[in-house]
């Protein structure tokens, strides 16, 4: 298993604790066993149980452990092959294990699970010292990145020993043994507290549902509670209609009903998750979470977390990520007060002299677009068919990439769900194989909240070509039997941009798997800029029809929604920003003494944060910053990376085709997605555009004025 994958799980685990388990071994155990069948092999996800859990990744880590060890006890002088490349080939049980872990973790928790994955978290984080803190397996790593300095290596090995050097660095491989000691006891408190707070967030999103009775509908579209009523059925409480502690569920309730007083209810339960002052509030584990990550990396030289953590991304630092969102942050707020403004006109007009809270702030703003732009949110959701829109992403994919996705047999395939749709990805000229994408769209207890994309296995022609195996996963509400499931217009770009993620996976073309590793403010870029095609002449015209007559949505709804492309961007950026900059300065700050309710509440006042909404994530679910690292310090990067975004689509505008230009396309595959992290992101993109991204095609696609430099 390849080093940088160690740290995206935070993994560990000591070799005495193996011995309980070594009777399973993966002759035995499905979870570590090689996959069979068809296109290369497919995890047996129809097979997996969570008893196999434990044993199965104490396993894995244990014959990890021994390939490491084996390559670090090499007695010949380290060499790119019998170091690096044996380091690359290494860990593929452990590899097949979790992708089995990662569906029971995101797809399909349960109290069972959650348990197993409490006892495992620390053994993770043990695990990751043992091979961080190998001194003689970093001195082999270290050996060849001194020597690559002098004598470059072919351009792909340079950047793999660069990166794989670096992530020992950055773990602390280069520390004595006293601070050594230290940081592995740090990731160990810190996996087991990533954990609770994971699953104090499902918790409260499992156990606070709000029941609607016959006469508590008004304002609510049928769809919604026709999907309602068979939720609350499927809980026992037949005759109620249960909306559901997930932002699908709680933003349409928002935008729609008429009842204020559930709209407050419901707006509370979901943005107090993890504050709600009981055994599974999160504030006390952000707290220890905080002075535990300024410890670690003190111990590295460092001052703070994001200056650690922002050195190999393409911000370099916290100061150049604060400057970017402090450029948009004005403008945004400013926008925020001429909604409100118009919100409130609004409301007068109907009789309600109210003060605009954040539980009206949706359902007053759907009032607006639909006078200004004489736009209905519920009426262009009848052309938003989930199935009509994942024909339009596989539509878009043969477009730019040449690809075709088919459905595989039912049955061919095995899925952890029923829900689970499987399609075959090929060349559509060549009929080459590419690899399968998953899709698991729907909403579930035991399931993560959000949306996200994933690997179970990634391309490489190391050893071999390997297909790619990738998942899209979405948390729409299920409809009821019969029903055509229908989405927003920011649900529709959600699910745009997640494949976007996927694309990225399925056109690597990287040789050592290393590469596959992603910079986290430029990884969101490729997705977020999949987006743009939702909103073209060619997907609105093929597959935006209504969902009971079939006809294609009207050119005036369509000329509408183009419109009211900006509406409401004050709302969207300053709930995103808001999140964005109180993960920076909750990591700047001093974590002591530090009160997390209070340190939130006091640095929104002091962004003047406009008090008719919250942010997108409360700090006490964030779980983008704490039930894991991924986006600590990092969630910037959403913004980094739409200054490309934007940047990108001028271009693609301004060539001859649009956006189908295939001189363009094929750029964007070469330069933008092929290469994963096999070449420096803004290297990449110069390459790509021809020149570095400015903030000003951020600022006008926002429609807000371009700040003076």
């Amino acid at each position: 298993m390849k080093p940088n994958i160690y740290f995206r799980f935070s993994c560990a685990a000591i070799v005495l604790l193996f011995a309980a388990c070594s009777q399973s071994t993966s002759s035995t155990n499905i979870l570590l066993k090689p996959w069979e069948g068809s296109y290369q092999g497919t995890p047996a996800f129809d097979k997996m149980k969570v008893t196999d859990v434990k044993p199965a990744m104490l396993k894995a880590m244990e014959l990890s452990l021994e390939e490491m060890e084996a390559i670090a006890s090499n007695p010949e002088a380290p060499t790119f092959e019998n170091t690096i490349e044996e380091m690359e080939r290494s860990g593929a049980p452990l590899d097949r294990a979790f992708a089995y872990y990662g569906i029971f973790s995101s797809n399909m928790s349960s109290p069972e699970f959650r348990e197993v994955q409490t006892e495992l978290a620390p053994l993770f984080s043990e695990f990751q010292s043992k091979i961080t803190q190998n001194e003689s397996l970093f001195q082999r790593v270290k050996t060849l990145y001194e020597a690559s300095k002098e004598n470059p290596l072919p351009n792909d090995q340079q950047r793999v020993v660069e990166l794989t050097y670096q992530s020992f660095a950055m773990s602390g491989a280069d520390l004595d043994a006293e601070k050594k000691k230290r940081y592995a006891e740090i990731n160990k408190e810190l996996s087991t507290l990533y954990t609770q707070f994971s699953n104090n967030v499902l918790h409260d999103e499992e156990n606070y549902i709000t029941y609607l009775s016959e006469n508590q509908l008004d304002g609510l579209p049928d769809a919604f509670v026709k999907s309602a009523a068979r939720i609350a059925e499927s809980k026992g409480k037949t005759g109620k209609y249960a909306v559901t502690n997930t932002r699908s569920s709680m933003d349409p309730f928002l935008t729609y009903s008429t009842e204020r007083e559930l709209r407050n209810q419901v707006w509370t339960n979901y943005y107090s998750r993890g504050d709600n002052d009981d055994e599974y509030d999160n504030k006390a584990i952000i707290a220890q979470i905080l002075k535990l990550r300024k410890e670690r990396v003190a111990l590295l030289g460092y001052a703070n977390f994001a200056e650690w953590r922002l050195q190999n991304r393409m911000a370099k630092n916290p100061e150049n990520a604060l400057a970017l969102m402090e450029a948009v942050w004005p403008a945004a707020i400013a926008r925020v007060d001429e909604e409100v403004a118009d919100m409130k006109a609004i409301a007068n007009s109907m009789g309600d002299t109210i003060t605009i809270e954040p539980w009206d702030y949706r359902y007053y703003a759907e009032k607006v677009r639909k006078a200004k732009y004489d736009l209905d949110s519920d009426e262009v959701k009848q052309y938003l068919q989930m199935d009509k829109l994942t024909d339009a992403m596989h539509y878009v994919a043969g477009r730019l990439f040449g690809y075709e996705f088919s459905p595989v047999p039912e049955g061919s395939v095995p899925v952890f769900h029923e829900d689970v749709k499987v399609w075959e990805v090929t060349n559509k000229d060549t009929g080459e194989h590419i690899g399968l994408w998953y899709l698991d769209p729907y909403a579930r207890e035991g399931k993560r909240s959000g949306a996200w994309a994933t690997t179970y296995r990634s391309y490489s022609t190391f050893d071999g070509k390997t297909n790619v195996l990738a998942s899209n996963n979405s948390n729409f509400v299920k409809p009821a039997p019969g029903e055509a499931l229908l989405i927003s217009w920011d649900d529709a770009t959600t699910f745009f941009h997640e494949f976007g993620h996927a694309l990225h996976f399925f056109a690597s073309n990287v040789k050592y798997p290393t590469l596959n590793s992603g910079v986290r403010d430029y990884t969101e870029f490729q997705s977020q800029l999949l987006e743009r095609w939702l909103s073209t002449d060619e997907v609105i015209d093929r597959f935006l029809v209504h969902q009971k007559t079939g006809e294609p949505i009207p050119d005036v709804l369509v000329a509408k929604i183009k419109k009211a492309a900006t509406f409401n961007q004050g709302f969207a950026t300053t709930e995103y920003l808001a999140s964005a900059l109180m993960d920076m300065k909750l990591h700047l700050a001093d974590p002591t003494y530090i009160d997390v309710g209070a340190f939130e509440r006091k640095t929104l006042a002091a962004l003047n944060m406009p008090k008719e909404l919250p942010m997108r994530h409360r700090t006490p679910h964030f779980g983008h910053v704490f039930s894991g690292e991924g986006y600590a310090t990092a969630y910037y990067g959403y913004m980094w990376a739409d200054v490309l975004t934007a940047d990108a689509s001028e271009a693609f505008r301004e060539a001859p085709g649009g956006f189908y230009d295939k001189e363009m396309a094929a750029k964007l595959v070469t330069y933008l997605f092929a290469p994963r992290n096999s070449i420096d992101p803004a290297k990449a993109y110069r390459m790509f555009r021809g020149r570095d991204a400015s903030i000003d095609a951020l600022m006008r696609a926002r429609d807000f004025p371009i700040p003076n430099n």
